[in-house]
């Protein structure tokens, strides 16, 4: 049998999945899921995990039944002998061929050279760190000092979650910008910072973090005593996609792809999501739009017919964001802002279509 490999069961992944129904595979073609773990997982919601505001359980989705699983982790990708080296929890080592792939393994932090950051600081990138996470702030004792170290969308939500789930900690925003959320429109961020004031969040703002220790960040240089720094503040591609051999990567290290979403000449070689070079920033719903458009470029090579000229422009339904479980701030359709208790509502509401009407 020929084999479609997926690795990566997140956003693009699943998507994929969902689309190529058992039958819309070529009768000598089987799809082989390449993932740690044993369900999807909804990561917009790992920083909701990691301040103790919902289960494990509650962010878990199953795959489709009609894949089949292969659980490991990717520790080569030779995309030019089109074949892949896997690592199993024990040590062993398998080789896997293929004769299409699909790249979806995600993004990891990114430390931007901060020395210690790597050894010193918690992180929400993946469901095993976010545990790890969870663990740490659940273990800090009363009245504790949590330092979150970027004000994109994740360290707002989690900032913001972090307070609904203790009360008692000092919690600490930092930002290299003037404002936060700066992707969002100014008066989202206003009112996102008024959120945090009003909640005795200490937004700081223009910082530069220049080191961590085991106890303390520095900004400027200046020592902020810590009992916990969750980084997030950057992403990057996962090192084994970094280290793949003679492509063309971007200078952030994502892999530079033809307009139909596979490396210049290996077209049985796609990539979806944070590993990809695309004119959008990350996100979820952006990978699911390119998983879409993968599988119409499948279906037409392997009926032989000839790739469009074009692709179709991936339109964005806009992003939502949390401040807790009762308020939320977000930008809908064509830039029209939302935010307080009807954002947050909206939110759930695409949370709860996603996991419960998810075409598995």
């Amino acid at each position: 049998m020929k084999k479609l490999v997926i690795l990566g069961g997140g956003y693009g992944g699943m998507k994929i999945m969902q689309q190529l129904s058992a039958k819309d595979l070529p009768e000598d073609y089987e799809m082989i899921l390449v993932d740690k773990l044993p369900y999807h997982c909804i990561k917009t919601e790992y920083y909701a995990l990691a301040a103790g505001t919902e289960s494990d359980h509650d962010i878990r989705v199953p795959f489709p039944k009609h894949v089949r699983r292969v659980f490991g982790n990717v520790d080569n990708i030779d995309v030019h002998n089109k074949e892949i080296t896997l690592v199993g929890d024990r040590g062993e080592v398998e080789t896997l061929q293929y004769d299409k792939m699909v790249i979806g393994l995600g993004a990891e932090d990114k430390y931007h050279g901060v020395p210690g950051a790597e050894e010193h600081t918690h992180s929400i990138q993946s469901m095993e760190s976010t545990r790890k996470t969870y663990e740490a702030i659940s273990n800090l004792p009363p009245r504790a000092t949590v330092s979150v170290v970027g004000a994109g969308l994740s360290g707002v939500e989690l900032a913001a979650e972090l307070r609904e789930s203790r009360q008692d900690l000092t919690i600490h925003l930092f930002d290299r910008g003037e404002t936060i959320l700066p992707m969002f429109p100014l008066r989202l961020s206003t009112y996102v910072s008024s959120w945090f004031e009003k909640h005795e969040v200490d937004i700081i703002s223009n910082s530069n973090i220049t080191r961590v220790s085991e106890d303390a960040l520095f900004n400027h240089e200046e020592r902020i005593a810590s009992d916990a720094v969750i980084w997030t503040a950057g992403v990057q591609p996962v090192k084994v996609v970094r280290d793949i051999e003679n492509i063309e990567k971007d200078r952030k290290g994502h892999i530079i792809l033809t307009k139909h979403h596979h490396i210049p000449d290996h077209p049985d070689t796609f990539v979806v999501g944070d590993c990809a070079s695309l004119p959008y920033a990350p996100s979820g719903q952006l990978a699911e739009k390119q998983g879409e458009q993968i599988v119409m470029i499948l279906k037409k090579q392997w009926a032989g017919e000839e790739l469009p000229e074009t692709m179709p422009e991936m339109k964005l339904k806009g992003t939502l964001g949390s401040l807790g479980k009762k308020q939320g701030f977000g930008v809908m359709g064509d830039k029209a802002s939302v935010k307080g208790r009807v954002a947050r509502i909206l939110k759930s509401g695409v949370l709860w279509m996603y996991k419960y009407h998810s075409g598995v």
